[in-house]
């Protein structure tokens, strides 16, 4: 283990700052002893809308800024593809320049600069034929049983998926070569995956890279914030009403059994207190108690936070209208931005064009007939019903004009 000095330390903590897990840590030691800037990588599938739980990880990759590494953010557009058709192959690279928006919109937000941040759009290198050959190598050396195990947190699962699922952990693998980074970033839920890297690089011939784990913030209801469920997600444009509605429909707990799963919570520590440190060189989050005539609660740490809301000092009642404030002002420079430029505009018309009205079919009311018998009016123009609308008297029949039928003997 390599031994830092004190700039060094600082720099390593702030990477370390909230995460679940570092894997291999001595590496990133290693080149932070060594004066250099360690070179990280994050990848997301351009699929869905980004929204406020992408703030998890653009507030680490702000602090990485901070901490001298060199960024680069993979816009996966053929991950997002191969991804059980997650995205369509025709919508993917609008999504991905979405992305690139929205992802630079956010760290800007916090103050931080984005000079040593680096776009890569997967299909720029992921169809060259060194790389192919690569994806050719590793399926001849990796399993099925492993591929669909290093996936499985990641690729969406379903009986009788595609075989794109089983390229997908192949392909991600590579990524930490061909991107030429030290370290791959992610959430918890891709440690298998992260494993599998560290395995199956060397069997290439390539080195072992380190690997950072970040913790899985729950969603406004209490589980993983979804882009397919509105109820548990806060779109970066939605207005300050709609961020209120739904801050007030969170699922939140009161008292110690509400620490756990506490998306607000949660939110606040891995958002809001490391953004407030970036934009003002001091961790705070302010909950005020004007109604009930007394002093704000300024807290600084989110272990201050989770003793007060267990002792029923902070309430749901004080957290959601101070997180909703805070998260208004959060998003107000990403919306201006947004609306200052086209370009954004029409590239989120491209990538999530709105669904085609569907045309109501207009049902012809059944008005029945008027005829004996029950069935459709006449052709003849002559005979055809009358106006009155009552209906045609039947015309009299007298029984000796029937003709009487004849019983064999």
């Amino acid at each position: 283990m390599a031994t830092l000095d004190a700039e060094a330390q600082k720099r390593f903590d702030l990477i370390k700052e909230n995460l679940a897990e570092v894997l291999n840590p001595e590496i990133i030691e290693k080149i932070l002893a060594e004066g250099r800037h360690p070179k990280i990588y994050w990848g997301t599938a351009t699929t869905g809308r980004p929204h406020c739980g992408y703030f998890v990880p653009a507030i680490k990759i702000a602090q990485y800024l901070a901490a001298g590494c060199e960024m680069t953010v993979l816009l996966a557009d053929i991950h997002g593809f191969l991804d059980n058709l997650k995205a369509p192959i025709e919508l993917v690279q609008h999504r991905a320049e979405y992305y690139r928006h929205v992802i630079t919109a956010i760290l800007e937000a916090v103050g931080v600069p984005t000079a040593k941040l680096r776009f890569v759009l997967g299909s720029s290198y992921q169809k060259s034929p060194e790389y192919i050959m690569d994806v050719y190598k590793l399926c001849s050396v990796v399993s099925e049983h492993d591929a669909k195990k290093a996936g499985a947190e990641v690729v969406k699962q379903t009986d009788n998926a595609p075989l794109s699922g089983l390229l997908y952990p192949i392909l991600q693998v590579l990524d930490e070569q061909y991107l030429d980074v030290d370290i791959q970033f992610g959430g918890q839920d891709q440690r298998k995956l992260f494993t599998a890297a560290k395995e199956w690089l060397p069997r290439l011939g390539y080195k072992e890279r380190a690997h950072l784990l970040n913790c899985m913030v729950p969603g406004l209801h209490g589980g993983k914030m979804s882009s397919s469920d509105p109820d548990s997600k806060i779109d970066l444009l939605d207005p300050p009403e709609v961020v209120q509605k739904k801050i007030k429909k969170a699922v939140a707990v009161p008292g110690a059994a509400g620490v756990e799963e506490n998306g607000l919570l949660a939110f606040v520590q891995h958002v809001l207190l490391p953004a407030a440190t970036l934009l003002h060189g001091k961790a705070e989050f302010i909950v005020e108690r004007e109604r009930d005539g007394l002093e704000p609660l300024i807290y600084t740490s989110i272990d201050q936070m989770n003793e007060d809301y267990k002792n029923d000092v902070l309430t749901p009642q004080l957290l959601k209208p101070a997180l909703t404030k805070s998260l208004n002002n959060l998003l107000a420079p990403i919306q201006t931005a947004f609306q200052a430029s086209k370009e954004w505009q029409e590239i989120e018309l491209k990538a999530y064009p709105p669904p085609a009205p569907v045309k109501k079919e207009k049902k012809v009311k059944n008005k029945g007939t008027r005829y004996p018998g029950g069935g459709a009016p006449p052709k003849d123009k002559d005979a055809a019903q009358p106006k009155d609308t009552k209906a045609a008297p039947l015309p009299e029949v007298k029984t000796a004009e029937l003709p009487v039928r004849e019983t064999p003997n």
